[in-house]
């Protein structure tokens, strides 16, 4: 089995080549011009060529974070902030051009990236997520599908990997697996935010699917209103 985090990283960008030391506002700003520059360069084009924006708006501290790291920490904030009981309004989101870095997990929180529970089984978990709402408004057709794999060879992510992505573009999107998938209410969280940062929901397909996905995992409407704003903060347009 190939390294499923590793992958993640690709998906969302902290293993970009070129990228040097330095602030997380200095990687951030450096992760912006490169995706500007050379857009295959960057992790973060994976979704991208998925048919996203989300190579394109991912930046500042949860492209410098990058992977499970970044999708863990976005949870836990959302998490959080929904169990103050403020509402998403109320509640300060953090820029996503900022030297302060993500929120950290505690040790003992399954949200920490070194939980048990983040294995690397739900880290795939996580990538099939984000493929699945990269697909959610239908638009992947079989020509797309070719012109996406040519892409991705470019990454250069090994045989194993590629041959799975061809095999989740190809096939249906099987919300049960990834409910299954999900043994707590963190991971519930974990698998809705990483399908939120995949997607801005633009069309009635994209929200009807994060909706869809919503209500299987039984994530009630507060929960779920945190999430996307904390989400929708850590976005920007480039």
């Amino acid at each position: 089995m190939f390294d499923a985090k590793k992958l993640l990283d690709q998906f969302l960008g902290s293993q970009i080549p070129g990228m040097s030391g330095g602030s997380v506002k200095d990687r951030a700003g450096q992760a912006t011009q490169l995706a500007k520059n050379n857009p295959l360069a960057t992790g973060a084009i994976l979704a991208a060529v998925l048919g996203t924006k989300t190579g394109r708006n991912i930046a500042g501290n949860v492209a410098a974070v990058g992977g499970i790291a970044a999708i863990a920490g976005l949870g836990y904030l959302a998490y959080k902030n929904y169990q103050s009981g403020k509402s998403p309004e109320a509640v300060p989101q953090p820029a996503p051009q900022t030297e302060k870095p993500l929120l950290t997990p505690p040790t003992d929180s399954p949200f920490h990236p070194q939980s048990p529970a983040l294995t690397n089984d739900f880290a795939l978990t996580l990538v099939r997520a984000m493929i699945a709402a990269a697909k959610a408004d239908g638009h992947i057709d079989a020509g797309e599908r070719a012109n996406i794999m040519d892409k991705v060879h470019a990454v250069d992510l090994g045989a194993e990997a590629e041959a799975f992505i061809e095999n989740e573009l190809a096939n249906p999107v099987d919300i049960d697996d990834l409910v299954t998938a999900a043994r707590t209410e963190e991971q519930k969280v974990e698998i809705y935010a990483a399908s939120r940062l995949t997607i801005d929901p633009d069309t009635r397909a994209e929200r009807g699917y994060l909706d869809l996905l919503a209500g299987r995992l039984g994530l009630n409407d507060a929960l779920i209103e945190h999430i996307d704003a904390t989400v929708s903060a850590a976005k920007v347009r480039v």
